[in-house]
């Protein structure tokens, strides 16, 4: 059982814009190309973008078909601007993903690691992530905000943080009582994000040769979560 132990929430009023939060829509299998390429221009470094656009759009087409994944994105004028990608149960998710899309996933992998060969190890390293993330007194927790990205000119205008409301809100509405991001140790900028929000810092991990810390939400007593 989670044992962690955090205060109620108490949180500013979050305020709904009605306009941006008609623009944001589950993520399906139609926004994927261009939700490939946000993931591409703000995290070029990650394994998934290393391993090649082929990989990527693959992969990203296996989430939106699992029920464990939460997919949202941000269309202005038709255009797909932002995006959320979470999971009600992310070890499962990627057992599922795994399992069904062996093929698939690893004929993309083995072209991308053949034009990067240094991605290797990171491959192999994250089939441990859950395990190194789940540090003590989070073990049970498997509901996972992955990532949000959005185009720069966006910042500032509180999309990001409706984005993630939504996705909380549905976590809670799947029985969730707990949420978990992991952020890297000097990212400040997510700490201070993640803290406005009522995150509290459960433990550090060592990831792909970086510091990482796990943060953690209490659902229930967020006051701005709605289930």
């Amino acid at each position: 059982m989670t044992t962690i132990a955090q205060k109620p929430q108490h949180l500013n009023t979050f305020e709904v814009d009605p306009e941006i939060l008609a623009r944001m829509h589950p993520m399906e299998e139609a926004h994927v190309d261009a939700v490939c390429r946000l993931h591409q221009a703000a995290m070029g470094n990650s394994l998934w973008a290393r391993l090649g656009p082929l990989f990527l759009r693959r992969l990203y087409r296996a989430l939106v078909e699992s029920p464990d994944f939460i997919g949202l994105v941000y269309v202005e004028d038709g255009r797909t601007r932002g995006l959320i990608a979470g999971s009600s149960n992310g070890p499962r998710m990627m057992r599922r993903i795994l399992a069904g899309h062996a093929i698939s996933l690893g004929a993309a992998a083995f072209w991308g690691v053949l034009r990067r060969p240094g991605v290797a190890w990171p491959l192999l390293e994250t089939l441990r992530y859950f395990g190194k993330s789940g540090v003590a007194g989070t073990e049970d927790i498997v509901a996972e905000s992955m990532f949000c990205s959005f185009e720069p000119e966006l910042r500032g205008k509180r999309i990001s943080g409706l984005i993630n409301k939504l996705l909380f809100d549905e976590l809670a509405r799947r029985g969730a009582h707990f949420v978990k991001i992991t952020t890297e140790v000097d990212n400040a900028g997510a700490a201070r994000q993640l803290t406005s929000w009522g995150f509290e810092r459960a433990g550090e991990f060592r990831f792909y040769g970086k510091r990482m810390l796990t943060w953690t939400l209490d659902l229930k007593a967020c006051e701005r979560v709605e289930s």
